[in-house]
């Protein structure tokens, strides 16, 4: 997997992040909490360190699953995993879900902490749709597998408790590191937590805003090596993300192909 270009919207959110360190000097907010997810939270600040993970639902602990980065489909051989990475963001996440919508499609919504924490209603939206979700760590930060274990860790655990609480409850099923910078500590970590490591398969270069019709020749040119594609619904401007997404679903379909997750 290659590192996702735009380093500089990991710079706006770490910045986001790093923003409220200050106020996190002043409260013990998250320590008082026994919430899954995050790294900050609206009235909040930064964790100094990651709090105790939550229990699951029910009150268990949650399941561990593999640690191998996946990539396949449950539906086999002619499925395809739809993911969108980076949000969700107030403009384009509502397009996107209504593009998936019109097409019948369910996708993997990989959530960066700060962003779920933002737009807790967006987050609810995309679960109220049938779509999973996916922890992205808190920052975006490409460059975590070279950070220590205990970074690595807040990011991840701080990240699910954002997204699980501002999803009402819900967790995610997924892990995926900013730019597929994973390690075996990050792959474990996230693991044990019920959240299976996930690759891609087909960068659809969404992020670099190549235009509509590049973004749909590089999906139809590229399906073939692997069903985990990978789009952007944050990060700028995406509004060929949408345009193309409008394209290749109908397209996908037409090459007998159907819809699924990834496999857990």
């Amino acid at each position: 997997m290659v590192r996702h270009a735009g380093r500089g919207w990991h710079g706006r959110v770490l910045a986001a992040a790093i923003g409220v360190t200050a106020v996190a000097a002043a409260t013990s907010v998250w320590t008082a909490q026994a919430d899954p997810t995050g790294k900050q939270h609206a009235g909040t600040g930064v964790s100094a360190r990651p709090s105790a993970p939550a229990a699951g639902a029910g009150g268990s602990a949650p399941a561990k699953v593999s640690e191998t980065i996946v990539h396949a489909s449950d539906r086999g051989a002619r499925g395809v995993n739809i993911t969108i990475d980076d949000g969700p963001d107030p403009v384009w996440t509502p397009q996107v879900l209504r593009v998936l919508r019109d097409n019948g499609v369910k996708a993997t919504f990989c959530m960066v902490g700060t962003q779920a924490q933002a737009h807790p209603d967006l987050v609810r939206a995309v679960v109220a749709a049938g779509h999973r979700l996916c922890d992205h760590t808190v920052s975006h930060d490409t460059g975590m597998d070279h950070k220590s274990q205990a970074y690595q860790s807040q990011q991840i655990l701080d990240a699910e408790r954002m997204i699980t609480k501002a999803s009402g409850g819900v967790r995610p099923m997924y892990y995926r590191a900013p730019g597929g910078a994973f390690t075996p500590f990050s792959r474990g970590l996230a693991a044990s937590r019920g959240m299976r490591p996930l690759g891609w398969n087909v960068d659809s270069k969404d992020f670099e805003r190549p235009g509509t019709a590049a973004i749909v020749a590089t999906v139809e040119k590229e399906v073939a090596n692997g069903p985990t594609i990978l789009f952007h619904d944050a990060g700028g401007d995406r509004s060929q993300t949408v345009a193309a997404l409008r394209e290749v679903l109908p397209w996908l379909k037409q090459q007998g192909y159907s819809f699924g997750f990834p496999v857990r």
